[in-house]
């Protein structure tokens, strides 16, 4: 396994803290076709009761980048970029992400499976506000390939 079996429950640090900007939620939810009006309207997302507007639900995987970038730049993890797929995605949320959260991030390396000369690393990037209260948890497997 091209995988340092020994990640399995890591931790990193928390991230730095990432404020959630109203235009980047727009940009977001404009590349990934999400028209729903409480993604670019802050009177409507105000209407549903939110501060700003609401971030798609894949928009976590902005801030989860920045913890798997902490993951990729292990230097014993054995992963290298190059050999790296994204095998699945899946967010666990508590409330919405709306423009104007604080938010950081904290990686745990849940799981290494092997599967051929491959293996799937899971990690869970629990994602907290500037109150340290849950937001979403964003769960990622990469498929990591062995030796060509």
């Amino acid at each position: 396994m091209p995988v340092n079996p020994e990640l399995v429950g890591r931790t990193f640090p928390p991230t730095a803290s990432y404020l959630v900007g109203r235009e980047k939620v727009r940009e977001f939810a404009r590349a990934v076709f999400a028209d729903d009006p409480q993604h670019v309207d802050p009177v409507a997302a105000q209407a549903l009761g939110y501060a700003d507007v609401v971030a798609p639900p894949t928009f976590a995987m902005v801030i989860q980048d920045l913890t798997l970038q902490q993951l990729l730049a292990e230097p014993d993890s054995g992963i290298e970029l190059s050999r790296v797929l994204h095998g699945e995605q899946r967010f666990a949320y508590t409330r919405p992400i709306v423009a104007g959260d604080e938010l950081t991030a904290r990686l745990t390396v849940s799981a290494i499976r092997a599967l051929g000369g491959n293996a799937m690393v899971t990690s869970d990037a629990v994602i907290t506000d500037a109150s340290g209260e849950h937001v979403v948890t964003a769960t990622s497997v990469l498929v990591v390939g062995g030796d060509a």
